[in-house]
């Protein structure tokens, strides 16, 4: 990787170099000359470095030239980022002329002496960077103003055919049904349909072309076929000319131009139903593909082209249909395609537990790649013996992975096309541990502090075009399993672990994981980035590094005082130190030192009291995480002095009595978690008017203590939140105790955010009992939580037509009296615009809430009325201590319901839906809640047995059941046919429940019994005839019986119980009538809950 940084670093230096800032610096301390000049050298230097990119790919001396440029470049860069940190203390320190530090600073000695030292400084490396540039010439490199197309790009990768050798392609059938189906069945709009393939390198993308090309079905299903390789250069004309060939079986005549070899293109498949397989396909231009796509058009309907790609981009410039998004296999498709390779015909070895058991420990090191699992089990087939594997195991495995020709070339190609500031940032990725979740906002803050992202636009952030860089990389598939990506804030992804071989392959000896004594001894000194147990750090040699990584798994000690010295004196370059979760509670005031620090994550330090107020003259300092330090009481004065902050993460510090006043000056700040309103005034804390120009701000703000704001009116409009158009979320909270005889006007009404705000919490706010006008304009809201504790509501506006709303969460309105003005028919519109985003319902707590309208039907009474509106796409509902009896009814639940202390009048409409058309649903002919995954029923006064026999019916999709505390069901003489999917059931509270029904026989699939409290049970239907129930629950592996004080077991009970196969857990608790643990059964009776079965009395 020492190309692509010493590229990126030499422009970087130019910028730096040729701003405005540094020449007034230069001019400042008389080495502007000396500034010039340097410039003019790094500039020579530049121009050939893309030159020696290509070169350094295959002579070792320019790679190692490059290195030693490489280090210069580094030195350089501290050099003029002390440059910047001096000037920027400078014009701080200027604003108070009293101090002893400003006059020392700006005394005529002190400036002479350190433009002699700097001066000195920068001639030196111009002396070295002379050295480096004359030994340039002995290998004749170029100028070259861009990256060109290089020969160690087209090398790697031998040209594919479609041919392929039957069962080389193993573990995909899925992958084939669907591109079989695509390309026999679905037409679609155009003639000429394609279908892209994507996928890394390696998880063969082309093997499942070839397989799909070479099916006899669709063989006949076209009248012609043909396979194209096209790789990294996208030559139409080539593509063209060996179309036509394929077709024809001739050879064309050279000199034939474009325009003469489309026109003959298009009379070949005009009116033809084709097949074209495009594989391996890296161009991302989207006019070069339209080119060839305009000639490809004359096909007869029916006709298909396959692309694969490695990028998600070239997918979406080449086709409007769904990619096919190529994954790793599962554990046993890799294990068959292992096995198959490594032991070939020596079948004894297959079995062999001891060759079994090294071989799936060295598969898991493939990550479900075929490339890479095909290569290290051709190696394994040579060697026959055990001490062999378990040598490779042990010794070879880890240096294959990373050297070996064969393994890691498809994924290099891959890198070597990226532009080199990916270069930089996937590189980077070495340092994460395998399988880690990666936190893709730290990840791009990580970017950032090293300086690796660039920004060209203005009006972007870095962080934006951070994550701009991001969705590139997953776009090329450096990155999978990444998450939804509605917030950014709570975005993340994984790694493969062939990715991440290939990361610590091009990050070399730059980057290191420091995880045993011995490998801290091995980090060279020149090594920059590290991830390491922080009691390794007294080990290290180095003192260079820009990133020193702690990734918490288990805890460790208190970091010492002693370790803080040696990470400030030995690390003085760092540009990032995350030491979260060690649990250290003093930061040493000497940090100020680490000048160059970008980023700081003190997070999870839970004693952590008090930061040093020297922490505020880390001016460079962008990100500072203290989220979940419980017991940080306040952040430093003078904050206002951390100029470049842009991240301020304090989420979660519930011991914040205030923020710091001037907090307000950080106009770069993008990110802050919680402002924290000084209750009393003790403090002399900022007010909310500090918010009035933090108008960058983005993700979460959440302001506490709003109930002790004093001239609430005026302050509220200073916070200005209506300006704060990048905020997505915005939590209000008053605070538990404030004074309720405070007679101030704080209306909610002089709190309003900007339109674009996509969540909104307001938590106790105890003031107007009707809600602010401002919130009929949040149309853009996702997520709407109230929660009163005390609060004066009585209604609430209507949400019904806001197009976005995902999840509503109403809790503790004591005064809420019903949710819409309207009537249940009237004013909500068609039933598709009435909440059609709507999926989660929460309503908790509000014990006056009887209706969900202001207005009550003419039907009120009517129990078994249906015509009500109805939640078109609600998915889990929740309804707990509130007296509904009228309200939306629910036939589209597909995930979970939960109804607790409510009228059973709702569900019995529900369940009384007829689902045609009008109804809103994912399926017409279902039965209303037909979908329900999970069902749990607690405390319905009027619930009875036949009763929720009847809903049960309903339930076929079940698969979680709990019954609890319902005072007139037995459960005696219900149906249990329908709940064939249900795995667990709960039973709790059923006082009338003497005998466990004997239906429970149908419940084949489940795997989880809970019976509680249940004070009537007096036998459970293990032995009885003709219907012995738990010989028929052969999936049981969990059985629990809790104080049920009237239930007799017998021994030969518990025989049954520990002679069923599948039964893992048996948990007896609290039954007085028995007494007597068989004696098979003492020895397991204080065993832990990990032990497979066990019993308590």
């Amino acid at each position: 990787m020492a190309e692509a940084i010493a590229f990126d670093l030499a422009v970087e230096l130019i910028t730096k170099l040729s701003s405005f800032t540094l020449s007034q610096i230069g001019l400042s301390w008389n080495v502007k000359d000396d500034l010039d000049d340097l410039e003019r050298t790094i500039f020579t230097i530049k121009d050939v470095l893309l030159d020696a990119e290509e070169k350094s790919k295959t002579n070792n001396l320019v790679k190692v030239w490059l290195k030693k440029l490489k280090e210069v470049l580094y030195d350089a860069d501290d050099l003029f980022d002390n440059f910047s940190a001096e000037a920027l203390r400078k014009d701080l320190l200027g604003g108070n002329k009293l101090t002893k530090e400003v006059r020392v600073f700006f005394s005529s000695s002190n400036q002479f002496a350190y433009s002699l030292k700097m001066g000195r400084k920068i001639k030196a490396i111009k002396a070295r960077l002379t050295l480096i540039g004359s030994e340039a010439k002995m290998f004749n490199l170029v100028e070259r103003d861009r990256p060109m197309e290089t020969s160690f790009m087209t090398k790697r990768r031998q040209q594919t055919s479609s041919f392929m050798r039957e069962g080389e392609i193993i573990g995909r059938d899925d992958d084939k049904s669907a591109l079989l189906k695509l390309m026999l069945e679905n037409e679609g709009e155009e003639n000429v349909y394609v279908i892209p393939i994507v996928g890394f390198g390696g998880l063969g993308k082309t093997a499942l072309a070839k397989f799909v090309y070479n099916d006899e079905i669709v063989r006949g299903h076209f009248e012609w076929s043909t396979w194209v390789y096209v790789s990294n250069v996208f030559d139409v004309k080539r593509i063209v000319k060996s179309i036509i060939e394929s077709v024809t079986g001739q050879a064309l005549d050279q000199s034939l131009e474009m325009d003469q070899l489309g026109k003959q293109l298009r009379d070949k498949i005009s009116g033809i139903k084709y097949l074209l397989v495009l594989d391996d396909i890296w161009n991302e231009e989207r006019e070069a593909w339209l080119s060839l796509k305009n000639l490809l058009m004359g096909g007869a309907k029916g006709s298909r082209i396959i692309i694969t790609t490695r990028s998600m981009k070239v997918a979406k410039i080449t086709s409007t249909c769904q990619p096919h998004v190529l994954k790793v296999l599962s554990d046993d498709n890799a294990w068959v395609l292992f096995k198959e390779i490594a032991f070939g015909q020596i079948s004894e070895n297959s079995t062999n537990p001891v060759f079994v058991e090294i071989g799936k420990q060295i598969l898991e090191r493939c990550g479900g790649v075929p490339l890479v699992i095909r290569t290290i089990a051709g190696t394994l087939f040579f060697k026959e013996t055990e001490k062999e594997w378990r040598s490779f195991k042990d010794n070879e495995l880890a240096r294959l992975s990373v050297h070996q020709d064969e393994i890691l070339p498809t994924l290099r190609l891959s890198y070597n096309h990226l532009p080199s500031h990916l270069k930089h940032c996937f590189a980077f990725c070495r340092l994460y541990p395998k399988d880690h979740v990666i936190h893709v906002q730290t990840l791009v803050q990580f970017w950032i502090a090293q300086g690796y992202i660039k920004q060209l636009n203005p009006s972007q952030s870095l962080q934006e075009i951070g994550f701009e860089y991001f969705n590139d990389l997953v776009d090329r598939s450096f990155f999978q399993e990444v998450g939804e990506r509605f917030s950014r804030e709570e975005l993340s992804c994984k790694m493969n672990n062939s990715m991440h071989d290939l990361a610590e392959s091009v990050a070399g000896r730059e980057s290191s994981i420091v995880d045993l004594e011995r490998h801290a001894s091995q980090v060279g000194e020149n090594c920059r980035h590290i991830a390491i147990n922080p009691s390794l750090i007294p080990s290290l040699k180095g003192n260079m590094l820009r990133t020193l990584l702690h990734f918490p798994n288990i805890r460790i000690q208190i970091l010492s005082d002693e370790t803080w010295d040696l990470i400030i004196a030995n690390c003085r370059c760092l540009r990032l130190l995350k030491l979260d979760d060690i649990d250290f509670k003093m930061i040493p005031r000497s940090i100020h030192k680490l000048k160059h620090l970008r980023y700081l994550d003190l997070s999870h330090n839970r004693d952590l009291k008090i930061l040093p107020k020297s922490i505020c003259s880390i001016q460079n300092l962008q990100v500072l995480k203290l989220d979940r330090c419980w017991e940080l009481e306040e952040l430093p004065k003078k904050i206002e002095n951390l100029v470049n902050l842009t991240h301020l993460g304090c989420e979660d510090c519930n011991g914040l009595t205030h923020m710091p006043r001037e907090i307000g000056k950080l106009s770069s700040l993008e990110t802050l978690s919680m402002f924290v309103v000084d209750k009393d005034g003790s403090h002399g804390g900022a007010d909310l008017s500090e918010l009035r120009g933090l108008n960058s701000l983005r993700g979460e703000l959440r302001i506490r203590n709003l109930g002790f704001v004093k001239n609430a009116k005026e302050k509220f409009k200073a916070a200005n939140l209506e300006e704060k158009q990048h905020l997505r979320s915005l939590v209000l909270e008053w605070g538990f105790y404030f004074d309720d005889n405070d007679h101030d006007d704080k209306s909610l009404e002089d709190l309003q955010p900007h339109p674009n705000l996509k969540e909104l919490c307001i938590q106790g706010w105890r003031g107007d009992a009707e809600f602010p006008s401002w919130i009929s304009f949040l149309t853009n809201l996702v997520h709407i939580k109230i929660w009163g504790l005390g609060s004066k509501f009585k209604h609430l506006p209507s949400f019904a037509q806001f197009p976005c709303l995902q999840d509503l969460v109403i809790c503790d309105l004591t005064e809420l009296e019903y949710m819409d003005d309207n009537s249940p028919k009237g004013s909500q519109g068609e039933p598709q615009s009435f909440f059609p985003s709507l999926k989660y319902l929460c309503l908790r707590d509000c014990p006056n809430m009887k209706s969900w309208w202001r207005k009550r039907s003419i039907d009120d009474s009517n129990e078994y009325d249906t015509t009500v509106m109805a939640f078109p796409c609600l998915s889990c509902l929740k309804i707990e201590n509130c007296p509904l009896t009228s309200m939306p009814l629910y036939p589209s639940l597909d995930d979970w319901l939960k109804l607790v202390n409510t009228s059973s009048r709702p569900l019995k409409q529900t369940m009384k839906m007829n689902m045609n058309p009008k109804t809103p649903s994912s399926s017409i002919s279902s039965l209303p809640l037909s979908k329900l995954k999970s069902f749990h029923v607690e405390n319905l006064k009027e619930l009875e047995t036949h009763m929720l026999d009847e809903y049960l019916q309903h339930l076929t999709s079940l698969r979680g059941l709990t019954i609890r505390d319902c005072k007139k069901v037995d459960l005696e003489g219900m149906q249990w046919e329908p709940l064939k999917s249900l795995s667990r059931l709960m039973i709790d509270k059923i006082p009338l429940l003497v005998s466990l029904p004997r239906g429970f026989q149908h419940l084949v699939q489940l795997k989880t019994l809970e019976i509680r409290n249940c004070s009537g049970l007096r036998s459970l239907p293990v032995l009885q005839k003709p219907i012995p129930v738990f010989q028929h629950l052969t999936s049981l592996e969990e059985f629990e019986v809790t104080n049920c004080r009237e239930l007799e077991l017998s021994e030969d009970d518990i025989q049954i119980f520990e002679d069923h196969t599948s039964l893992r857990y048996l948990t007896l608790e609290n039954i007085p009538k028995y007494r007597h643990l068989p004696g098979r059964c003492k020895n397991i009776h204080n065993n832990s809950r990990n032990s497979p079965t066990e019993g308590k009395m």
